[in-house]
């Protein structure tokens, strides 16, 4: 039995990856081979296709790291799965629970190790979690990076309630989620976007806020206006370098920037005194482990009436298309491809 795969073969670039046949492997001890359903993209896959992730990527390579599928074959000494079970493998399969360590990075989908982008995959058992059954197949594409992200930066804070406040910036999927989770916690989010119809799209989300960066550059200005002067308890960074100062500068004393993105870029001067003098918290956040992605998954199955964002939906054909869009920035939550 044969299926599709999208590979980089040769190099980089939007249209560099190829679609082309790969084998349905039969699971082996331990595994479950998986039929895809959908495929979510995320901005790490843009990168990788780019070549700006990773410029000596092992080739080829099997693309994208967050599916949903359902269990088409188990191998030998699997117990608790059966054919038809609706499930995500994790971002970084045996990484399970407490710090990443070196292996986590190592194995991740989608760039070490071959993605999800076909039709057949085989997993460990161990590094499948069941999905929420209210969600479409789109939607629970959604749930192993971007979800899993959000839940992991704003598990950080001890107490998350309506005393706090989150600021998300911009509208993609992990701002978007994190927005949502932070709801579903009943705290407070103040979002930024250089875009009032995407603002509009957050405040009707649930932010208590919007800031449009565009007019207001200093929008940490706003944040403390908003926020009686105190600043934010948590901030969820996606921007990196470029948007870090504003960020510091948002965020209470004692508060927290998780910093999970590089969109503005990754290198480059940071003024550490705002860090010193206000005993701020500059936390990293690698995606997460399977623990995050089983909480994520329970929370929103106590939840039937939150979904996650979908901006857009590409047949899976269609990825270097879907790859361009993504590229443009002009989505709200997620760009999805269904099988």
């Amino acid at each position: 039995m044969t299926g599709r795969a999208w590979r980089l073969v040769d190099g980089f670039g939007l249209q560099a990856p190829k679609l082309g046949v790969c084998d349905a492997d039969t699971p082996g001890p331990g595994q479950l081979r998986l039929r895809v359903a959908a495929v979510s993209l995320n901005y790490r896959d843009l990168m990788v296709v780019q070549g700006t992730y990773d410029p000596r990527l092992v080739m080829p390579r099997v693309l994208l790291s967050d599916c949903v599928a359902r269990v088409d074959g188990i191998g030998e000494g699997v117990l608790g799965w059966a054919v038809g079970d609706r499930v995500c493998p994790v971002f970084a399969p045996g990484w399970h629970a407490g710090e990443p360590g070196d292996a986590a990075g190592a194995g991740a989908l989608g760039h070490r190790a071959d993605g999800v982008a076909r039709d057949f995959v085989c997993v460990s058992a161990a590094d499948v979690v069941a999905v929420p059954p209210h969600l479409s197949d789109a939607e629970a594409a959604t749930l192993p990076c971007a979800g899993v992200t959000a839940w992991h930066a704003l598990s950080t804070l001890p107490a998350l309630g309506p005393e706090a406040t989150i600021v998300v910036q911009g509208t993609g999927g992990v701002s978007m989620f994190a927005l949502q989770i932070a709801r579903l916690r009943g705290a407070r989010v103040i979002v930024t976007s250089g875009s009032d119809e995407k603002r509009a799209r957050a405040q009707a989300l649930g932010a208590s806020h919007t800031v449009n960066y565009r007019d207001t550059p200093r929008w940490s200005k706003a944040v403390r206006a908003l926020t009686g002067g105190m600043g934010a308890d948590l901030v969820v960074e996606v921007g990196g370098v470029g948007t870090l100062a504003e960020s510091l500068s948002a965020t209470r004393n004692s508060g927290t920037i998780c910093v999970i993105g590089v969109l503005s870029g990754r290198v480059g001067e940071v003024d550490l005194a705002p860090v010193l003098m206000r005993n701020l918290r500059l936390q990293g956040v690698f995606v997460g482990h399977r623990g995050h992605l089983r909480g994520l998954c329970a929370a929103l199955a106590a939840r039937p009436d939150v979904r996650p964002v979908i901006d857009r939906t590409f047949d899976f054909e269609a990825l270097p298309d879907a790859l361009a869009y993504l590229e443009k920035g002009a989505h709200v939550g997620k760009v999805v491809l269904t099988l």
